[in-house]
């Protein structure tokens, strides 16, 4: 599951969200295409000028350098879009895409942390459901002139765009999921609010996994891809480690958990983190530290080379 939130230094948010509505209308403009209508927490048939006209109207005291509001994408990956399509049709598959959008935007709001913005009935904010994606000028594919900018990708890749104005449905507190203070800053928060990305996107993935009965392999987990991509060298250590017991532990759900905690830096070494359970699959990765590089066994299939003179057979 990819979430990502729109920063405010690329995006074009702080004047009229009009340009972002008419851009993320272009399915609806297709020949043939079947119209899909803006939703959010209490209906599923908004168009888009009631869109553009209430996310433009709540900016109270906003100034002119201010965000105004926030785009965020939630994208499936093929693999989850696939489960949903496995035990559903398509029209039913984008009615759950869009009730988990609302759950998202529940967690939004109860991550900012503060005491009258609890969930989605306290933000203004709509969603589209996008059913295709398309190449643009920096995939490599149409660098490498094997696709033509605007060409439509393959696969499944049904995806929700959301647009969440910066003010609070009363339209009096700022809330800007940009502020990296996450409580750490007492003034700070109380003017803006706290704001986890990372614990937000997290709950995402678990939102997913719950409400659909996903069985999420830690390779597909995001704080898995975290760590390999961004970790340090000890992380990623723990990782490996943690990776090579996946398929032994009784619990998936410990070994998940184990990730997050090797993403938050909460060990200090592999023996550290397997401590911190006291079940099986610390002594299974007790024992494979203790064991010491070994040469890998021919396999039976594969031919053995010519021995040569003075020295021994080789695979």
């Amino acid at each position: 599951m990819f979430i990502n939130i729109t920063d405010s230094k690329t995006a074009d948010n702080k004047g009229s969200a009009g340009g972002l509505v008419n851009y993320l209308e272009k399915e609806n403009r297709l020949d043939n295409a079947e119209h899909e209508y803006w939703f959010n927490q209490t209906d599923n048939r908004f168009a888009a000028y009631e869109v553009r006209q209430k996310i433009d109207s709540n900016v109270a005291k906003l100034g002119r350098n201010d965000a105004k509001f926030f785009l965020i994408n939630i994208s499936p990956s093929q693999k989850e879009l696939n489960h949903l399509l496995a035990e559903h049709n398509r029209e039913q598959v984008k009615e759950l895409l869009k009730d988990y959008a609302v759950l998202v935007m529940d967690e939004y709001a109860h991550n900012f942390n503060r005491p009258n913005i609890k969930d989605s009935n306290d933000l203004i904010w709509f969603a589209k459901l996008e059913n295709h994606r398309y190449y643009s000028y920096d995939d490599k594919e149409v660098k490498q002139g094997f696709k033509k900018r605007g060409e439509r990708k393959p696969g499944e890749q049904m995806h929700i765009q959301i647009i969440v104005s910066r003010k609070d449905a009363s339209n009096t507190v700022k809330l800007s999921p940009m502020n990296n203070s996450r409580g750490r800053n007492v003034e700070h928060s109380k003017k803006m609010g706290e704001f986890d990305r990372v614990a937000f996107k997290q709950c995402g993935e678990h939102i997913f996994d719950q409400h659909f009965k996903f069985d999420r392999d830690l390779h597909d987990t995001m704080a898995y891809a975290n760590v390999i991509k961004n970790g340090s060298l000890e992380q990623r250590r723990q990782m490996d480690i943690l990776s090579a017991g996946e398929y032994f532990a009784p619990n998936k759900d410990q070994v998940k958990e184990l990730a997050e905690g090797i993403a938050k830096q909460q060990y200090a070494t592999p023996q550290k983190m397997m401590a911190s359970t006291g079940t099986t699959i610390g002594k299974f990765l007790d024992v494979l530290l203790e064991q010491t590089p070994i040469a890998a066994a021919p396999h039976p299939d594969r031919p053995k080379k010519k021995k040569k003179k003075g020295q021994g057979y080789s695979y």
